[in-house]
């Protein structure tokens, strides 16, 4: 895909979006106030618009990895038959048609199944990611799921925000948490025995790379990361009305020197389809959809 991808912007009360629906429904950026607060690299490759690192990549229908004898990119049904389908799953490598909201504070992303779909997810589905600036602080985001075939629909969604942070300024920020237990994904694919969690940790900390901080208690208590040097702090908000529960978030960078640091909320765990960790069966007819917003305030 070319740079000339087409970008669909939004503001509202001098905040900002800017998502790219037909490069996998890509939230690329959100500013406020002017200033980043999802991180976008100055000249992202269109070509292999999959592997940019920024914006926020929308994953399904299964996170992660998946692996089936200790080969990745697999995974096996109920009655045995091995599929293929690529880490993270499809989503973030596919077209979305969108609606805007009537008052254009809004952009809704919608994917349906087709050939692109079938071979590794032989499930007929309607995902949707809605974004929304619900004011100058906060953006609503919500992934809705449907199953409109005649067979049960195994899915587990999520996020992979890319925060704005410089690298130099990690020690001085941290991540507050409610009640979780720590736990990894090992090689074979299978996910470590649980390690207590803490309340706190600071964003230099190389044991939260990579790291699921599941939830062993209610989630009315948001999820903030603190962020002194840009002085901001970002809240996930994730007790939501009528949402799916939120199983865990995962913290991770890429390098060192990275100027990002993702906090990704997810519904389940990586290769749940076979550990069952925060997979859910969609009964045909039925949709449900995983809620949450984020907010911004100052931090002096």
């Amino acid at each position: 895909m070319s740079s000339d991808v087409d970008i669909t912007d939004i503001t509202r009360d001098g905040a900002s979006i800017s998502l790219a629906p037909s490069a996998g429904g890509r939230l690329m950026t959100w500013q406020v106030g002017g200033e980043p607060v999802i991180h976008w690299p100055a000249s992202p490759d269109w070509s292999q618009f999959a592997k940019i690192r920024g914006g926020n990549p929308l994953l399904f229908p299964f996170l992660g990895r998946h692996f089936v004898d200790g080969e990745i990119g697999r995974w096996r049904d109920p009655d045995g038959k091995i599929h293929a389908l690529p880490t993270h799953g499809f989503a973030r490598n596919l077209p979305f048609t969108c609606t805007k909201d009537a008052d254009g504070h809004g952009l809704r992303m919608t994917l349906v199944d087709g050939d692109a779909t079938r071979a590794g997810y032989p499930f007929a589905f309607r995902f949707e990611a809605a974004y929304r600036l619900v004011d100058a602080t906060t953006l609503e985001v919500e992934l809705t799921t449907s199953n409109p075939g005649e067979i049960a629909l195994p899915y587990y969604a999520g996020h992979h925000f890319y925060f704005h942070l410089p690298h130099d300024q990690r020690a001085i920020s941290s991540v507050e948490l409610p009640r979780t237990e720590r736990r990894h994904q090992l090689d074979d694919g299978s996910i470590s025995e649980a390690q207590p969690g803490a309340p706190r940790y600071t964003l230099d900390d190389p044991g939260i790379v990579d790291r699921f901080h599941c939830f062993t208690g209610p989630s009315d208590q948001p999820v903030r990361v603190f962020m002194p040097g840009l002085r901001r702090v970002v809240s996930f908000e994730l007790d939501q009305p009528d949402s799916v529960p939120w199983y865990a978030v995962t913290t991770w960078t890429e390098a060192d020197t990275s100027d990002f640091y993702c906090v990704e909320p997810w519904i389940g765990l990586p290769d749940a389809i076979h550990n069952g960790r925060g997979l859910r069966w969609l009964a045909p007819g039925k949709t449900e959809a995983a809620s949450l917003r984020l907010s911004v305030s100052p931090l002096d």
